[in-house]
């Protein structure tokens, strides 16, 4: 089969998106499958090239059995609406144009929460008379609103006919929650054209190791003996104030140290704040690239998943929960509760606290730094639960919604595919 997907965020970015999309394709060109990613220069979240890299119109590399071919966008910064809108269609433009010079596939996916990708990848398939499969990873334009950057109006009400037509025209719609199928399916959409693949973790990549002591001192880690992290975006999502404010009440305990590691829109401002507030008990890492996440996790105790406030979050389930139960590691998750909190207590997993709550954040961090027979227990669990979500298995599941797709099934029998 020969697959054309599209995704604005591609590794060496280490996006939720990139790492699904390279991870599960290299499955399918491992299973003999030609896989082509249009993509763009490495840029997120700062809208400043990686460096090695430029920004040429088209550029041409084989990452892991998959040829990546990078176009040329308008970079932005992940913040603010208008220039990010300009950055998204540029991309959509660019992936449509250069789209057209590879060799006809058999069909198109394409990912959102970037959404004009998918808008990109329904327009590259009608042009090259192949179907369009769109996998549906952040109910966008919804996510706008959420977290505020947008109130509702009359572009957002057109945005979300825009959103709905796209799921009409797809030949299926892949949704990484029950939560999205759902919603689609309250939206008037078929049900039978909407599989659920939920994400996971690509097992070869991620296993319990000892703390790396070199980054744990180069990070003033080596006092702590409760180690509470989140690894990820710093956006408006995520509510990060929430994490300073239950480490305010937790400055009795110096044993307990808060890791924030990543980038986002959000980021400076947290450290202004946590520098303000005098928190020494808040330690920022910088980002990293993808191959040292696994020594990143090492160094804590607790995986931190932390959301804001919000009816829409309750839909997701974040990716970091995943590479925590790969890594063994007790999930603390700070959510509204959904999708992310059923899947957590269902393989106990971890503790699940309410969104926007320092104190129960604070409660909950202290039960588990006082209590190493239940973090060790939860550990347990959450590593058991690990091969059930692997990253092996989600490409097989999406893999098998593509073939039924190419042979004229999908609209009737995705609906099937779940796990």
């Amino acid at each position: 089969m020969r697959i054309l997907f599209l995704t604005e965020n591609y590794p060496p970015e280490t996006t939720a998106a990139a790492t699904r999309v390279s991870e599960r394709a290299a499955y399918w060109a491992r299973a003999g499958h030609e896989v082509t990613v249009l993509t763009s220069a490495p840029n997120f979240p700062h809208g400043r090239l990686f460096d090695g890299w430029t920004n040429r119109w088209r550029q041409v590399e084989v990452r892991d059995g998959i040829r990546v071919v990078r176009v040329k966008t308008y970079i932005a910064a992940n913040e603010g609406f208008a220039r990010r809108i300009l950055d998204f269609v540029s991309f959509m433009g660019s992936a449509v144009l250069f789209g057209l010079a590879e060799r006809k596939p058999d069909l198109v996916v394409a990912t959102s929460p970037q959404f004009f990708a998918a808008v990109g990848g329904w327009m590259l398939g009608g042009l090259r008379r192949v179907p369009f499969v769109f996998e549906l990873g952040d109910l966008w334009p919804r996510s706008i609103t959420a977290v505020g950057a947008m109130k509702d109006s009359l572009a957002i009400r057109l945005l979300e006919r825009l959103e709905l037509f796209l799921y009409r025209r797809a030949a299926a719609v892949v949704a990484l929650t029950h939560a999205f199928k759902a919603d689609l399916t309250r939206r008037g959409i078929d049900p039978a054209k909407i599989a659920v693949v939920i994400n996971g973790v690509d097992l070869p990549r991620y296993a319990p190791r000892p703390r790396d002591a070199e980054l744990a001192a180069a990070w003033g880690l080596e006092g702590a003996t409760t180690v509470v992290g989140y690894v990820g975006t710093h956006g408006m999502a995520h509510g990060l104030v929430n994490v300073l404010d239950a480490a305010e009440r937790l400055r009795d305990r110096p044993d307990i140290r808060f890791l924030l590691v990543g980038a986002g829109a959000e980021r400076q401002m947290l450290v202004d704040e946590a520098a303000r507030r005098g928190l020494p008990n808040v330690v920022f890492g910088p980002p990293q690239p993808k191959e040292r996440m696994p020594a990143v996790w090492s160094l804590c105790d607790v995986a931190l998943v932390h959301l804001k406030e919000s009816p829409a979050f309750a839909e997701v389930i974040p990716s970091k929960i995943f590479e925590a139960m790969g890594m063994g590691l007790p999930v603390l998750l700070v959510a509204p509760p959904g999708e992310a909190s059923r899947l957590v207590e269902a393989d106990q997993a971890g503790l699940c606290v309410p969104a926007g709550d320092p104190d129960a954040l604070a409660a909950a961090t202290r039960a588990l730094a006082d209590d190493p027979a239940t973090r060790a227990r939860l550990a347990q669990a959450s590593l058991a639960a690990a091969p059930r979500h692997s990253r092996q298995r989600q490409a097989e599941l999406f893999l098998q919604v593509l073939d039924l797709v190419v042979a004229g099934r999908g609209p009737t029998d995705a609906g099937r595919v779940e796990g």
